[in-house]
């Protein structure tokens, strides 16, 4: 066992914990048992860190004999070897100190470790005064969630591409099947069902062009504002090459805000990227449940086009195969609606200098996005990519309707085609053939 100290008190702790005394009372400050916080955004706050130690290593501030063995012990954790060391709860009080903290003395005590040390030994490398060295919680957590989001923003635009491709190609494929249209869930006017999934196709490339853009407005980051943007204990040479290495380790176009204050402050961006996220879940929602009315039966329902049967749907009802990856995809929509309305609450809540509740707009739109990528992915792989049309169904739905009549309006009136109908009593031979003569009468 090792003792830590801090301003509280001490605290015992196991030898073999790569993690101090900070992340202890983390743990169990926010024991909520929710969820750790997001990975890819611990990888962020990471990356973070080296490049401030390669930024000192080559400017030759502080101990520069040890920003080798931390730039390797960030390597370390970014190849996925100490995913089990960061323990703080996503939801948590401070606006992120936790996570900041238990990145720093991970890596301090890895580090250690490389040069012989034991763990704990922070008058070697200290936490604080050598890992967040030049730094603040408050501009490290923006400036690594940015990175994250971008990072999983081009992973989800990548999957929208290919999800549209994919109802491009069903749009081809199913370019000649007439099938009826309906609004408001009432027979319209004849279409094909190509003519529906290139509707699809052309919202999800909205969506896809929409999230290509934003990732402009993250771009921005306040790394080197330290506590409220203003550059408070930070060298200036430090302040401006730890962008270029950030940009260097990231392959991502970050600029150093014109601003910092600002982007330490507001969050908005992070509402207008949630937004851009609602708007595709809205999309996914409605395409998904288009497809569950659309192969609803077999027999008693639409019957249109037939998914793909992936599972049993039902412990009583034998033979019965529900429309499961369009409901998952419908559920994960719902979710990332409800993410939205977090976010936009915690952003509005950014008192003065600073938003304490960033944690939650963090843990809330990567969620989101690591959502909505998988899901998108699922969606295409197990059910837009194995539909079937069912044509002769699409064919007896359009003939048994009243579609055909809209045709006569410019020539009859719109009056004297609904007298017409009403007339027919059902009878859709009978209304034709009334439509026809009088169509012809007209022409004469």
């Amino acid at each position: 066992m090792r003792m830590e100290k801090d301003k509280i008190g001490e605290l015992e702790l196991e030898n073999d914990k790569l993690y101090g005394i900070q992340t202890t009372r983390a743990v169990s400050n926010f024991a909520l048992k929710y969820k750790k916080t997001n990975m890819q955004l611990i990888y962020a706050i990471v990356t973070v860190k080296k490049a401030a130690a390669l930024t000192y290593k080559k400017l030759g501030i502080g101990k520069e004999n040890f920003y080798s063995a931390i730039s390797d012990a960030c390597d370390f954790i970014l190849e996925g070897k100490a995913d089990d060391a960061f323990v703080t709860d996503a939801l948590q009080g401070g606006a992120g100190t936790s996570a900041n903290m238990n990145v720093n003395e991970v890596i301090a005590n890895l580090s250690l470790k490389s040069l012989g040390f034991e763990y704990g030994r922070y008058d070697i490398i200290h936490p604080l005064d050598d890992v967040n060295r030049g730094q603040s919680t408050n501009d490290v957590y923006p400036t690594a969630l940015r990175i994250a989001a971008i990072r999983m923003l081009r992973k989800l635009s990548d999957c929208c591409a290919k999800l549209q491709q994919a109802l491009q190609l069903k749009e081809n494929e199913f370019e000649n099947i007439p099938k009826l249209g309906r609004t408001e869930l009432m027979d319209a006017i004849p279409i094909t069902l190509g003519q529906e999934f290139g509707s699809y196709a052309q919202a999800i490339a909205r969506d896809r062009w929409r999230l290509y853009k934003v990732e402009e407005r993250l771009r921005q980051v306040n790394i080197g504002g330290t506590a409220v943007g203003a550059g408070n204990n930070a060298e200036r040479k430090y302040r401006f090459k730890v962008i270029e290495e950030l940009r260097e380790l990231t392959d991502i176009g970050l600029a150093a805000a014109e601003y910092p204050m600002d982007i330490t402050q507001n969050n908005d961006v992070f509402v207008e990227v949630s937004g851009l996220l609602k708007a595709l879940s809205v999309n996914l929602m409605k395409i998904s449940n288009d497809l569950r009315l659309m192969n609803s039966g077999p027999k008693g329902g639409l019957a249109e086009i037939t998914l793909p049967p992936l599972q049993m749907g039902s412990t009583i009802m034998p033979g019965k195969v529900n429309p499961v990856i369009p409901e998952m995809v419908m559920q994960v929509s719902m979710k990332v609606s409800a993410n939205d309305y977090a976010i936009s609450m915690a952003a509005s809540h950014g008192e003065f200098e600073l938003n304490a509740f960033l944690p939650l707009i963090a843990e809330a739109i990567l969620e989101s996005l690591e959502l909505l990528t998988n899901a998108a992915e699922i969606f295409r792989r197990k059910c837009i990519e194995l539909i079937k049309p069912n044509k002769e169904r699409c064919s007896e739905l359009l003939e048994n309707s009243y579609a055909f009549a809209t045709a006569y309006t410019p020539y009859l009136g719109y009056d004297a085609v609904s007298r017409i109908i009403e007339e027919s009593e059902g009878d859709l031979g009978k209304a034709k053939e009334i439509l026809n003569k009088a169509d012809k009468n007209t022409n004469e």
